[in-house]
């Protein structure tokens, strides 16, 4: 009877040094001076980041040690005077509240802009709209303001007059007349500025959206909306917030249009619709030519605060990315 002899596998070979390399990274010299180059790179961004930190930090702490008011909460811009007086509250609430009213005019009509050239407009319409919204993107700042302030701001009475009449009770959009040269005009502005940025990301995320996700919800019998609604927005959701929080970054820091537009004061006003306020971007660009050097140190430390609000931005941008596999390995 004859017996079968199973196959024995041979032995495991110890792995030689040329795999060892290969296990540990590059092996070629080209790969190696590439790999050489790309730390180079990321180590010298950190570097320059500490940089840009450390120097705001150490001018600021020389302003805020002879500030003789609250850095955080005093209404008042006066670096002239001794002792001096200077505070952020008026800055921190115009910007913070002028890139909400961005956030909240400019991501759904891109979102809503996005989801028409990838689903619904026509194969001939999608290049040349695309090609717009790509030109919005490289319009200067300051042409946005002269626009803001030449065509814009004459033309927001009639809104203006119109919210005063119907939602005026509630105080936020009362109007007592004068230029429009106000938070909710900066916030419109602000938004057709920041539009091309999240309508161009939403339509690469949402191009991305897996076919057969999209061909297993019309089988199920589902419409084009439901389309959308069941399988490219739950796909694309991180990308559209990820895309929101590059816009917010954008309306935070604008400087050229806001100065432009805005009629700038240290008051805070209750009504959107009343002039004046202002931001720290505009803050520095308007006062930084004439400034002492203590004055700016002073604008240095708003700078700082606008530094660091950035950061968490972004900050959050990477984390939400970051909790989807399809786009954090892109990031990594």
């Amino acid at each position: 009877m004859d017996t079968q002899i199973a196959d024995v596998p041979p032995p495991t070979q110890p792995p030689t040094a040329e795999q060892k390399r290969a296990a540990r990274g590059a092996t070629r010299p080209g790969d190696r001076i590439f790999l050489g180059l790309s730390r180079g790179s990321g180590i010298l961004l950190l570097a320059i980041m500490a940089a840009i930190a450390g120097f705001l930090t150490y001018r600021a702490v020389l302003a805020i040690s002879k500030d003789n008011g609250n850095f955080l909460t005093t209404f008042e811009w006066n670096t002239g005077v001794n002792p001096p007086v200077f505070g952020i509250a008026v800055l921190a609430y115009g910007t913070i509240v002028s890139s909400i009213i961005a956030m909240v005019i400019a991501v759904p009509v891109s979102v809503a802009i996005a989801l028409f050239l990838t689903h619904y407009a026509p194969r001939r319409l999608r290049g040349p709209i695309a090609y717009v919204i790509d030109l919005l993107a490289a319009v200067p700042s300051i042409v946005y303001g002269l626009w803001g302030a030449l065509v814009l701001v004459p033309h927001m009475s009639g809104l203006f007059g119109w919210l005063n009449d119907y939602l005026g009770w509630t105080g936020i959009f009362s109007w007592q007349g004068g230029a429009a040269r106000s938070m909710l005009t900066v916030g419109i502005l602000l938004a057709i500025m920041i539009l091309p940025i999240v309508t161009n990301v939403s339509r690469e995320v949402f191009r991305q959206v897996p076919q057969m996700h999209e061909e297993a919800a019309l089988a199920l019998g589902a419409t084009r909306w439901e389309v959308i609604r069941m399988a490219v927005i739950p796909f694309g959701r991180s990308g559209v917030i990820s895309a929101s929080m590059l816009g917010l970054g954008r309306a935070l820091g604008e400087t050229m249009a806001v100065a432009t537009v805005l009629s700038p004061d240290f008051l805070i006003h209750t009504s959107l619709l009343d002039p004046g306020g202002g931001t720290f971007a505009q803050n520095i660009a308007s006062k930084f030519s004439e400034a002492s050097e203590f004055g700016r140190d002073a604008l240095i430390a708003s700078g700082l605060v606008l530094f660091v609000i950035t950061l968490l931005v972004n900050g959050a941008a990477r984390a939400i990315i970051a909790r989807r596999k399809e786009y954090s390995g892109a990031n990594a």
